[in-house]
């Protein structure tokens, strides 16, 4: 787990302690917790909605990240049966040095 300094104005650090404290949250915890708001729009509970909402009006919201997207299985099913058979055997390149 890495550790990172974080330099703030002193009245900041306050109000960010004061708001972990009320949430009974340690100040790493919240941290944390609006970090990960900030990067991971996955987080649905009530209260990470909130703060995202809140992060967003305060344009510090990172974008979410597009979903990756894997082939069509058609076309990948297509593909297998247009070539499938058509190489040369793994025995074969063995037996030939090749492989």
């Amino acid at each position: 787990m890495a550790q990172v300094s974080w330099r703030a104005p002193d009245e900041l650090v306050a109000q960010v302690k004061a708001v972990a404290e009320r949430e009974g949250r340690s100040l790493n915890e919240y941290l944390t917790r609006v970090l990960t708001a900030v990067v991971d729009p996955d987080t649905a509970d009530d209260e990470m909605a909130g703060l995202r909402e809140r992060l967003a009006r305060a344009g510090v919201l990172a974008p979410p990240t597009p979903a990756v997207v894997g082939p069509d299985p058609i076309a990948v099913a297509e593909a297998r049966r247009e070539v499938a058979g058509s190489g040369v055997s793994m025995s074969d390149l063995v037996s030939e040095g090749r492989g």
